[in-house]
């Protein structure tokens, strides 16, 4: 009988422990399984991804991220195109399969802008410096998480949104419950009122890891809509 209250008692420690975890320690532990070492501040790397999409040929993109230089640079390949795009403290370059003088027609029809160039710097920075740019100001962390099971796994699951200078969708980050480590995002699309559209958006499917400079990123990204789960891509890290 000692043995089943013991028992007992340790489980209702255990529960209480889960029930006053929130959001910002869940992410606290997620940051520190992706980047113990405390290296995304001074991130210097390149990073080489493999685009597939459905009845297309894959892009071959080459990505270097430097930020204490502020410098971003990208070159994407895809059959006989080559685009480069660079910012270097804020100047913007745009090369088309090497030339660099670009006249407006070539720029206009090859979808070529300064506008392009800081958002694909916005959104490879983004991505692969998740977790940690949830600590990002304008990101605001919903205090309390959720249990969620998504594929027949369960998850800790935090909320984020943003300042309306930031951005305008919702976020949902999914982590291992004992690892801490992230396995999936899902955004969803705002209405007007700032209403989330329930048949909006994505989820992104995370498999495998990879190191780059003692961060552990995800080397497989499998990208899908939340209204039917239709395929859209995967991005893999080289």
């Amino acid at each position: 009988m000692k043995k089943v209250i013991v028992f007992a008692s340790f489980l209702v420690i255990i529960s209480s422990c889960q029930n006053t975890l929130t959001s910002e320690q869940i992410l606290e532990n997620a940051i520190a399984y992706h980047d113990p070492e405390s290296e995304w501040p001074s991130f210097n790397g390149t990073l080489n991804v493999t685009m597939e999409t459905p009845k297309q040929t894959n892009r071959e993109s080459e990505i270097i991220i430097n930020l204490p230089e502020d410098y971003f640079y990208v070159k994407a390949v895809r059959d006989t195109l080559k685009t480069e795009y660079t910012l270097d403290k804020g100047k913007c370059t745009i090369a088309l399969n090497g030339k660099t003088e670009l006249s407006k027609s070539e720029l206009f029809s090859n979808g070529l802008t300064c506008d392009r160039a800081k958002m694909y710097s916005n959104y490879y920075t983004y991505l692969y410096g998740l977790p940690m740019k949830l600590k990002d100001p304008g990101t605001n962390i919903e205090s309390e998480y959720e249990i969620k099971t998504f594929k027949g796994k369960e998850y800790l699951v935090i909320k984020a949104t943003y300042d309306e200078t930031v951005g305008s969708d919702i976020w949902y980050f999914y982590f291992d419950p004992e690892t801490y480590a992230m396995e999936i995002y899902q955004f969803f699309k705002t209405d007007e009122s700032g209403n989330m559209i329930d048949d909006s958006g994505e989820y992104i499917l995370l498999t495998d890891e990879t190191i780059v400079s003692n961060i552990k990123m995800p080397k497989v990204r499998a990208w899908y809509y939340n209204k039917d789960d239709g395929y859209l891509g995967t991005d893999t890290l080289n």
